[in-house]
């Protein structure tokens, strides 16, 4: 399985490859949607010097996180995004990849690995690394095993999400922009501190959809804040438990998908 998903994946490579000027203005334009991204956000955020008592080197620690960890999975799990899901079932692509020996999921994830994420993912890593020199971190043991570690979670949580847009596809192709809501519009979220949330919307992304867990208490150990909801002291490291399960609950549903998916006849 191993071979044959590596298999995919290579030639995918070279057919991204095969067009060097394409691939760079490809790359180019994912890359210039984050500078202008987090341009803006530093131009908003200089312009108040804090927020809710986080500085902006603070702020880009959760901003890095985020956007390294996104554009990863993006990469990975790009087969499994809804809209991208909903072409292969409307062109009887997703029948295809039944008739296909091996794992329909393998098939899928090796489908589309879009290569030109590469700069949003370069990019998400250099505000990432520049946070944690820019931050005075006392670094121990834990938080330099916590980091890899919270990097996997995000994207186990953010696939999860995918996963269960591209599920929700079996019954209506068309209804993709509440799964946005989610996945792009809860990275965005999360690029900023739980603390200037209100009460209900903290809640729900903590104990319903464990945004919070994923990169917001992790970042309050790494930089030493304390939590100023008083939560207790594990809570920065539950999000691999936190991830793992809303992977596993996502494989569920969409295992209980396919068992009631009903080809286009296309």
């Amino acid at each position: 399985m191993v071979r044959l998903y590596r298999l995919l994946v290579l030639a995918q490579l070279r057919g991204q490859l095969q067009s060097p000027v394409s691939f760079g203005l490809d790359v180019l334009s994912t890359s210039l949607i984050t500078i202008t991204e987090f341009g803006a956000f530093v131009l908003v955020f200089g312009r108040f010097g804090s927020l809710a008592g986080w500085s902006l080197a603070q702020m880009m620690l959760l901003y890095g996180m985020v956007e390294f960890s996104f554009s990863l999975m993006d990469m990975i799990f790009a087969g499994f995004d809804p809209p991208v899901f909903a072409q292969y079932i409307r062109k009887g692509t997703l029948d295809q990849f039944l008739l296909r020996p091996g794992s329909l999921m393998l098939h899928i994830l090796g489908s589309d690995l879009t290569l030109r994420r590469v700069g949003r993912l370069l990019l998400g890593l250099g505000i990432l690394v520049y946070a944690l020199f820019a931050n005075p971190i006392f670094w121990t043991l834990e938080k330099a095993l916590l980091l890899p570690m919270i990097v996997s979670s995000l994207v186990l949580y953010f696939g999860a999400l995918f996963l269960c847009g591209a599920t929700l596809m079996f019954w209506t192709i068309e209804s993709t922009e509440a799964m946005n809501v989610l996945t792009y519009g809860g990275a965005y979220l999360m690029s900023y501190p739980m603390d200037i949330y209100s009460n209900w919307l903290r809640i729900t992304f903590t104990f319903i959809l464990p945004a919070a867990l994923m990169n917001y208490y992790p970042a309050l150990y790494i930089l030493g804040k304390p939590d100023p909801f008083g939560l207790p002291a594990f809570m920065p490291f539950i999000a691999p438990l936190a991830a793992g399960a809303m992977f596993w609950a996502a494989l569920e549903f969409w295992k209980f998908g396919l068992k009631h998916y009903q080809s286009t006849g296309s």
